[in-house]
């Protein structure tokens, strides 16, 4: 598979995905299709935090719910005493925290599985708008059906593979804050396994979000453009960046740039908005409707910078009709030649075979 080319630039697609969010929105700006793309960008972005509120319960509940209450501080007695009572406080109200948990834990998963359907839906519908400059729903929610499956299963593939180290550094790092707890244990050595567990979490979490990343920036596009799946996919964007991993280090890097930078813009808008602009940002779908501008320049971003990569993805960075224009000019440009050559065939057969016979007959005389 064919390298990319030495000089892939990560600020040249910055422009034009700029222009291509301006053409998409504003030029003409409708207020039907800005909804429509929104609608597509949030079923892609679900999930993804900002949406959630908290609420603050009351701190004690009436005994005759069975909910254990939370120890006085001055029946506090040390860290062993207070988790000996919340041991038994637990220990008391087993029969109704089991079901409850394990009810809790399946609505989480099931909440999650669609979740992360919709979404890989989503990416696919809103490449699908952004790509081809339009404002659909239903046509890409169909017509991209089966990438969207694949990348749903990988999706589901990889969430299931972080999970064995996660759990297993989270119930580390859970049996290291116990026995701190347990115990009253301070010195360094008890603290060790839990800065450990700590830092190698962390570092988990970043591989695994580089993933992800990599997969809607550069993969999604990829099946968009070329088809197969998404772990096909995956294998074509490591062959192009084979020997050249240090392409997708600066593409990272710049993406964290990138995002300081929105990240800046939104807050100084939020400030200047007196926090009314923080508050729709956090209502779900209307926020997203709100930064729909920068979606579409982070989408399109991505959109263009694969289109250097070679020319199978130009299409990636392409809005539709423009092929289609280049070819009608091509189109008009050989209809203009033939025109001419007819014309010059025309003056050809009316002029020249005259001063053929004017000349035989001065030869003649």
């Amino acid at each position: 598979m064919a390298s990319p080319p030495a000089q892939v630039s990560v600020t040249t697609p910055i422009q034009p995905a700029i222009e291509r969010a301006k053409r998409l929105l504003f030029q003409p700006f409708d207020l039907g299709k800005w909804f429509a793309i929104a609608f597509c960008a949030w079923l892609a972005h679900l999930g993804e935090g900002g949406y959630a509120y908290s609420a603050r319960l009351p701190g004690r509940f009436p005994s005759s719910l069975g909910i254990p209450r939370v120890p006085d501080s001055s029946s506090w007695t040390g860290p062993g005493a207070g988790w000996e009572q919340v041991r038994d406080e637990v220990t008391r109200n087993l029969y109704w925290i089991v079901p409850l948990a394990v009810a809790f834990a399946v609505l989480i998963v099931v909440l999650g599985l669609l979740m992360v359907w919709l979404s890989s839906r989503g990416e696919f519908m809103f490449l699908h708008c952004v790509a081809l400059d339009r404002a659909e729903v239903a046509v890409p929610w169909r017509q991209h059906a089966a990438k969207a499956r694949s990348l749903f299963l990988f999706r589901l593939a990889v969430g299931l593979i972080a999970m064995v180290p996660i759990l297993l550094l989270l119930a580390i790092i859970g049996f290291a804050v116990v026995r701190i707890f347990r115990q009253g244990d301070i010195e360094q050595v008890a603290w060790l396994p839990l800065i450990t567990a700590g830092l190698a979490l962390v570092a988990v979490g970043l591989v695994f979000a580089i993933v992800a990343k990599l997969t809607r920036d550069l993969v999604v596009p990829i099946m968009f453009l070329r088809g197969g799946t998404c772990r096909e996919a995956w294998s074509e964007l490591l062959g192009l960046f084979a020997g050249r991993f240090h392409l997708l280090i600066v593409y990272l890097l710049f993406q964290i740039v990138l995002g300081l930078a929105i990240g800046i813009g939104i807050l100084v808008i939020v400030i200047a908005t007196c926090c009314l602009a923080g508050c729709l940002l956090i209502l779900p779908y209307l926020g997203t409707v709100a930064l729909l501008p920068v979606l579409v320049f982070q989408r399109a971003y991505s959109l263009y910078y694969l289109a250097q990569l070679g020319p199978r993805y130009v299409g990636a960075g392409r809005r539709e009709g423009e092929g289609r224009n280049e070819c009608d000019a091509r189109r008009r440009d050989r209809q203009s030649l033939n025109q001419t050559a007819k014309s010059c065939s025309s003056c050809f057969s009316h002029h020249v075979p005259p001063l053929i016979d004017a000349n035989a007959a001065l030869e003649r005389s």
